[in-house]
């Protein structure tokens, strides 16, 4: 008797402890793809303002999405590495231009 209650103890605990985890990883899941939805958005917001523009530089970004510099020039590495855009310059004055 005494090792079946262990028994059931143990496999509940087993069920609730798949059922948390479970949890917890569908909110993370969710987190990731909001993120990923907003930095789709914020990219797609660069290539907007290309279009009016014509150019754009790491400020720009920073103003126009409200950014960290870290953050504007992540945003302009990924759009380069995707072929969407080309980095005119290699240091000060550098912007960015529609492929």
């Amino acid at each position: 008797m005494t090792n079946t209650i262990i028994l059931f103890f143990i496999i509940f605990a087993s069920i609730m402890a798949g059922y948390y985890l479970g949890a917890i990883t569908n909110r993370g899941v969710q987190q990731l793809s909001a993120r990923s939805k907003k930095k789709e958005k914020n990219k797609s917001q660069i290539l907007d303002f290309l279009r009016k523009n014509g150019e754009i530089r790491n400020n720009d970004i920073e103003e126009l999405l409200g950014v960290s510099d870290a953050t504007a020039t992540r945003y302009l590495d990924e759009l380069e590495k995707e072929g969407k855009i080309l980095q005119q310059g290699e240091t000060k004055g550098t912007f960015y231009t529609l492929i």
